[in-house]
């Protein structure tokens, strides 16, 4: 629960890279090939606590809410005073630079060494300086990240220049600043990048459903990821529901359409081809936080790759499992290089890590 192509494949085993040394900056001045738009910065509070205190919190289980400062900070205090020890943790709390888009792109650039960049602001204040030393140590390009005075957590203009000379825009699905959200896309296909969207909550596609499918009516999303529940509401909201016919939905729209099934793994639809994949490290999952940010980290990998359907499913599955081996939303030192592990056994082109 929150508070709120051409195939190419390594043509033998190799021994797998080092995660790349942390820097704030990628290639100079050269655009980042995948940008974030994450117009307000995140932090996440990630803890194991006993069932009973999420029943005292209002929302449903697995989802997201907005809160105020001052349910936010009772919150916390609860989750302090009734923390589970972690088992195999070097802490029983993370807390570090959160949000879907800030997982995708922090993935992308400190594990598969793709240039990117986050679109946002953030505030002046521990949360703000967290973010940035957060994001920076991961290589993303924070030039577009603009700071404010005050809180963390603010909202921030952008300008057409933020998305030249970049190839993909990711994007998550929220009612807050949802016109600045639509004009980025806007900006985004006419500076010739392609988009990707994620679904967020189920919350969100069942508050909101009727502008979402406006938006996907519009043809500017190119990608989009949605997990089991938001596909089941993207439906309708039935107990039962085929996955299949989500993403059927979603394809008619988009260019690339993937449903995520957890440990069932995904399906995945690029023009009449339909692919399944298992999952990749289920059984020894420890958190779910950022399952499935990792995931699309992976599969846009392998589209900025060029690798086929199959292959960037693939890739997306052992990057989800890498991240669900710990506690938080950040893939640790130790799980990248399980991950090169699982891509490397599968035969997938493994990334070129310059540093």
């Amino acid at each position: 629960m929150g508070a709120e192509v051409e195939h190419r494949m390594s043509p033998s085993p190799a021994p797998a890279p080092a995660p790349p040394t942390p820097v704030g900056r990628t290639d100079g001045d050269a655009p980042p090939m995948v940008l974030g738009l994450q117009l307000s910065a995140l932090i996440d509070h990630v803890a194991r606590v006993d069932w009973s205190l999420l029943n005292r919190i209002p929302g449903d289980r697995g989802g997201s809410q907005q809160v105020c400062i001052e349910e936010l900070n009772h919150i916390l205090a609860e989750v302090n005073a009734q923390i589970l020890p972690c088992r195999d943790d070097l802490s029983s709390i993370r807390t570090i630079a959160g949000g879907s888009v800030a997982n995708t792109i922090r993935g992308l650039s400190a594990g598969f060494g793709i240039s990117t960049g986050i679109i946002g602001a953030c505030g002046d204040d521990s949360q703000g300086v967290l973010f940035v030393s957060n994001m920076s140590f991961s290589g993303v390009d924070l030039t577009r990240l603009r700071t404010k005075k005050g809180h963390t957590a603010q909202a921030n203009e952008f300008k057409k220049e933020d998305f030249k000379g970049s190839k993909w825009l990711v994007v998550r699905y929220a009612r807050q600043n949802m016109e600045q959200i639509l004009e980025a896309i806007r900006i985004a296909k006419q500076e010739g990048l392609s988009v990707s969207l994620d679904l967020a909550s189920f919350e969100m596609v069942r508050d909101y459903r009727t502008q979402l499918i406006d938006l996907l009516e519009t043809g500017n999303i190119d990608l989009c990821f949605a997990n089991e529940d938001e596909a089941r509401e993207l439906l309708g909201g039935e107990l039962t529901f085929d996955p299949e016919e989500a993403l059927a939905f979603l394809a008619k729209y988009c260019k690339w359409a993937v449903v995520t099934l957890a440990s069932k793994g995904c399906i995945a639809k690029h023009g009449k081809q339909v692919v399944q994949v298992a999952a990749t490290g289920e059984s020894n999952a420890v958190d779910a936080t950022g399952a499935g940010d990792l995931f699309a980290s992976g599969f846009l990998y392998g589209l900025v790759k060029g690798l086929a359907l199959e292959e960037c499913c693939k890739v997306g599955a052992c990057s989800g499992g890498s991240v669900v081996r710990a506690l938080g939303g950040e893939v640790r030192p130790e799980n990248w290089q399980w991950m090169y592990k699982q891509m490397n056994a599968s035969g997938l082109l493994l990334p070129d890590l310059k540093n």
